[in-house]
This record gives structure tokens, C-alpha cells and sequence, in this order.
């Protein structure tokens, strides 16, 4: 995992334009794709922005081998809609490792409205989580959790006294959507308000390729466009998984079938299954 700090040469960047959520499309060279990523930190008024890169293809490659004072081709935003931040009390906020930097910068927005923190990380590997301690410093409460690959995410069910005896008054997610639909599923029941980010499932971040397609409310939305935030109670993550795992295990592609992803060279649906840890953070 990659820390880099960005500095935008080209916009005079104001304080407004960081709320929650930041969403970026980069373009490391003109040979690369366009990707987005989230804001884990900023100084808006020296137009520097932090963000935390995994090395796992071709475009994250080209962009954690940038030295100081190179620079990136492309970089546009924030996107999407803000989310409200505001003093709601108690907030939980539930994230996976993957995307730890984005929750920390979300916590710090709460957190500077007064709100006590409740934090809740997630991980598949200890090697993956980074970033605790200033989460833990921004934290009243904070749980790390190694899953075990429980049925129906059993190791989030420590939860459930917080939300059955309404000791929570907000809830935010960020994640994988099966994290994210459980979640939202409990808190259902107990009227509490719960965000979720769908970030994770964006592609492009311009609305172009449909792939964060969802229905919310019974309405056509893109997380990229309309989002990246809904409300957890109106999406229809039943559809969403399912339209993810069409994509994921398309039934006439057999394991032998050799793509071209835009995170890296050749390879086969196979071993992308097989290889690629971060495939899972989608579901």
C-alpha cells in the first residue's frame, strides 16, 4: 500500500470543494486508463490531496512508480454528491481494510462536528490493515475484525445490541456490498439512518460504462453520477450482487478465457479468480 500526496497545480482549489464523499478520476500517462479513487486527506487551501494506492495493476503500478515531482496526466474532481456531515450524535462507521484511508477521512469529519465514533474495520488478512492507530486516536470505540469467512457476516453480529437498544444514531459504510447489505439489514428494523458508499463497484467514475448501475428507491441511479452515498434502506442490493456476480462469473466464460484487464496484461478469468484478492471487496 501507497501513501502519495498530490498537489494541483492547475485550480485554485477552496475548502468547499472536499466534503464527503471525494471521489477522483486519475489518469497517470496518456497510455493509461482513467480510474477513480478516493480522498483519505486534504489541505484544500495549499491544494494538496493524500490518497492510499494499492499496487495492483498496470495503472496503480504507473502511479506508485511517480517520484517527487513528476506528474500525473489527469486529475478531476471531487465527484459525485456530498454527503451531509453534522452532529447526529453516536455514529458507527464500517469499513474494509481496503479502503481504511477513506474512512479515516470521513471519521475526521464527523468526528470534528462532535460526534462520538464508533469505528469498525474489517479485514480478510492482519497484513492488510494499516492506518489504526490514527483511526483509534480518532475513536471512542474502535473494533478490528479478521474475517473468517462466517456465513452471512456472523462476525458484524456484536453489533446488533448497539442497534436493537437505539445506542446509535447514524451509521456510515464503505466497502464491499455484501458488508454493506448486512448492515444496512440490521439497522433497518431499528429506523436508524445508514449510509452506504458505493464506491467500490465504480469503474470510470463518469457514468460511461453503467457498471455502478443500482437501483435505489426503485429508481435507475449511478453511484458515480447520483451517489457515491444512499440511503442503505432504498438500495436494492439483492439486484446489485446479483448484476455484480453476472459480471464476475459470466456463465458462458470458461476459466481458460484469456482478457485483457485494464489493470495489467494478459491473463485469464481463472487466474484473475484466483489471484486477485481485491476482486472480493466488490462482493
Amino acid at each position: 500500500m501507497y501513501s502519495l500526496r498530490i498537489k494541483d497545480t492547475n485550480r485554485k482549489m477552496g475548502l468547499e470543494d472536499f466534503s464527503i464523499p471525494e471521489v477522483e478520476v486519475i489518469r497517470v500517462n496518456k497510455y493509461g486508463e482513467r480510474f477513480p479513487i478516493t480522498i483519505a486527506g486534504a489541505k484544500p487551501e495549499n491544494g494538496l490531496v493524500r490518497i492510499y494506492v494499492a499496487e495492483v495493476g498496470a495503472s496503480s503500478r504507473d502511479l506508485c512508480a511517480l517520484r517527487e515531482g513528476e506528474s500525473i496526466l489527469n486529475f478531476s474532481g471531487p465527484l459525485g454528491n456530498t454527503s451531509p456531515i453534522k452532529n447526529y450524535g453516536t455514529i458507527v462507521i464500517i469499513g474494509n481494510a481496503a479502503f481504511i484511508g477513506a474512512q479515516l477521512y470521513v471519521t475526521k469529519s464527523f468526528k470534528k462536528e462532535g460526534n462520538k465514533i464508533i469505528s469498525v474495520v474489517s479485514s480478510k488478512r492482519e497484513e492488510e490493515l494499516f492506518l489504526i492507530d490514527e483511526l483509534d486516536d480518532l475513536s471512542d470505540e474502535i473494533f478490528i475484525i479478521i474475517e473468517d469467512g462466517s456465513e452471512g457476516h456472523s462476525f458484524f453480529n456484536f453489533l446488533d445490541p448497539y442497534f436493537s437498544e437505539k445506542k446509535v444514531d447514524y451509521v456510515f459504510t464503505i466497502g464491499s456490498t455484501s458488508m454493506q447489505k448486512i448492515i444496512s439489514e440490521k439497522t433497518r428494523p431499528f429506523s436508524i439512518p445508514t449510509r452506504v458508499n458505493l464506491f467500490p463497484i465504480m469503474v470510470d467514475g463518469t457514468g460511461m460504462c453503467g457498471a455502478c448501475r443500482v437501483s435505489v428507491a426503485g429508481v435507475t441511479r449511478f453511484a458515480c453520477v447520483d451517489g457515491p452515498d444512499f440511503d442503505g434502506h432504498q438500495v436494492d442490493f439483492d439486484e446489485l450482487i446479483d448484476s455484480i456476480r453476472k459480471i464476475m462469473h459470466y456463465p458462458n466464460i470458461t476459466n481458460d478465457f484469456i482478457i485483457y484487464p485494464g489493470h495489467g496484461g494478459k491473463t485469464t478469468i481463472g487466474d484473475e479468480k484466483k489471484n486477485n484478492k481485491y476482486r472480493n471487496y466488490f462482493l
